[in-house]
């Protein structure tokens, strides 16, 4: 804690990196844990339901599902959240680079948050590209219809979809001028997101992870915590 408290105070350009481990304080599962939605028995695996061919195909099941599974609208921020949106307020940290779509990172004051995946938050007509709020989505008995008749859609990003070429950029200029980047909450298994590291070139990389993952040979702190509690322990 020692090391990375000093860290962050040599810094000037922190950049934070995050995934679904960040959300799960908050009570809400990941895909890959013991706990997590790959482990838990459907007709359909969950990376299925959750692509684009199967939201074409089975709509009314596509919803079916991300209204479980996926609609977290209670969860608060925990002290992760917390903590980088202090480190944010104290001009240390510039941006939130983020692989989760709760939008906990916003509720918790975070104001330059990249989301690569989207946010359940954002909802839009496949039609007329209407916006709604996500009530409308979480509480339509089956699939939620816009007023033209056109499907309503959340703004994520669905397996065999593309991420949004804008929020890849900015986020890999953030990463090519950070002196410091924090990894937390996330096993660096899902690209290309996690192929944006592959440009930081600042000298204090720190993971923050219950896991190992490939990049622990390049970090220069690895801790085992759980990333709320570390962020708890910090003096911002």
């Amino acid at each position: 804690m020692n090391k990375l408290q000093d860290y962050i105070s040599q810094s000037n350009y922190v950049v934070f990196f995050g995934g679904a481990g960040v959300s799960t304080e908050s009570g809400i599962p990941d895909f890959r844990s013991v706990d997590g939605l790959y482990n838990q028995q459907w007709k359909y695996p969950p990376e299925i339901m959750l692509s684009r061919s199967f939201f074409k195909s089975k709509t009314a099941d596509f919803f079916d599902f991300y209204k479980k599974k996926l609609l977290h609208l209670d969860a608060q921020p925990n002290q992760a959240h917390i903590g980088l949106a202090a480190l944010e307020m104290a001009g240390k940290l510039k941006a939130v680079i983020t692989q989760n779509i709760d939008g906990l990172h916003q509720k918790a004051g975070s104001k330059n948050v990249l989301e690569l995946h989207g946010s359940v938050w954002r909802n839009y007509c496949l039609d007329c590209k209407v916006a709604y709020e996500v009530d409308v989505v979480a509480n339509a008995t089956g699939i939620p219809i816009c007023r033209c008749g056109g499907v309503i859609r959340p703004d994520v990003v669905l397996f065999d979809e593309q991420l949004d070429d804008d929020i890849m950029v900015a986020a890999m200029d953030h990463i090519a001028r950070a002196d410091m980047i924090i990894i937390g909450g996330t096993s660096l298994g899902v690209y290309p997101a996690a192929g944006l590291l592959q440009v930081f070139r600042g000298d204090r990389l720190v993971l923050i992870n219950k896991s190992t993952t490939h990049m622990d040979n390049a970090a220069d702190l690895i801790i085992r915590e759980n990333i709320g509690d570390v962020f708890a322990k910090l003096s911002i």
